[in-house]
């Protein structure tokens, strides 16, 4: 089964990261038909309201990238609202697409699902094998309840709905704020500021050595309409009933240190200076590398490697610097 082109499709959290890309995805193969709401139109954390708009507008295929989401800094100031908005969101957002006959779902995840000590590269079947990593363990707990959801519907209801455990995602209208971005694009931001305002050293959470895996978020839109468009059988071996979770990774199989990746954007922003390396400051996960064997298998691979992607976050943040 493909989407066709009229089909209507409801994007949550166009506005996002992961959302924006989808819809520049879906508009580039020709799907017009789409239906997007902002906050301020539709609260997903209000059921009544959730419940109205998808009576309404009764859209054939969600894809789920509405979350509250956030850095090591944003999960620990933030963990009360971390656990409910996500929780909330998921939950009324699958409930109603299962009641109002939505033919496929995909529900965005996040590899923090995987137990913080688990073998690497991460597969799938880790899934609730260990202790989740503490800086991030509310936001985790409702994803994996979020995947919880769309297995028992599907076992209970016949529903297609999919979960897609993307890594460390990033690329245009990323979340520049210091306080509540993820490392690469708080790397991003650190460096060229240090850049612009000549200064001769940046400070960076933890140690360095953590490794972490990066992927466009272009790609991911693309890796999600590559399996929301996958053939029914294809798309059914995913979401088996029994035998496991209807979960796949989504990534690209490499990773680098954080000192790499700050090396790496210096070298791209043209930073001259030095790192400074706060060991007070959490490490989070020593490592986090999705195991990409599944979709691989598919026919799916990423197209944009890490330099080319960073330098055009790095051209889209210098250009924003000078034009303010």
């Amino acid at each position: 089964m493909s989407i066709k082109k009229n089909a209507k499709i409801f994007v949550a959290g166009h506005r996002g990261l992961v959302g924006s890309s989808l819809v520049r995805a879906l508009h580039g193969s020709g799907y017009a038909n789409l239906v997007m709401r902002s906050h301020k139109e539709l609260d997903l954390t209000d059921q009544a309201a959730v419940r109205t708009f998808f009576a309404d507008e009764k859209p054939e295929f969600v894809l789920l990238a509405a979350a509250r989401v956030g850095g090591i800094v944003a999960n620990s100031s933030y963990p009360a609202e971390f656990v409910y908005d996500n929780l909330a969101i998921q939950t009324n957002v699958i409930d109603a697409a299962f009641r109002n006959g939505t033919q496929r779902l995909l529900f965005l995840g996040s590899s923090c699902i995987y137990p913080r000590c688990a073998p690497q590269p991460l597969k799938e079947e880790y899934l609730l094998t260990g202790p989740l990593e503490d800086t991030n363990r509310p936001y985790a707990v409702s994803k994996i309840a979020g995947i919880e959801m769309c297995w028992a519907y599907n076992r209970q209801y016949g529903t297609k709905f999919i979960a897609v455990m993307p890594t460390n995602l990033y690329g245009p209208n990323d979340n520049y704020d210091l306080n509540t971005s993820h490392v690469l694009p708080a790397l991003v931001r650190k460096i060229s500021l240090a850049k612009v305002n000549r200064h001769s050293v940046v400070t960076i959470w933890g140690s360095g050595t953590p490794r972490r895996e990066f992927l466009h978020s272009d790609d991911m839109a693309e890796a999600s309409l590559f399996l929301m468009n996958l053939p029914d059988h294809d798309f059914d071996s995913l979401i088996h009933p029994d035998s496991r979770p209807p979960l796949i990774n989504i990534g690209c199989g490499k990773d680098v240190t954080i000192r790499e990746l700050a090396e790496l954007i210096a070298e791209l922003v043209g930073f001259e200076g030095e790192f400074a390396f706060d060991t007070t400051k959490p490490d989070g996960t020593p490592r986090k590398l999705l195991d990409v064997t599944r979709l691989n298998a598919l026919g799916w691979q990423p197209r944009i490697d890490l330099r080319t992607g960073i330098q055009d976050v790095v051209s889209e943040v210098l250009a924003e610097r000078t034009a303010s």
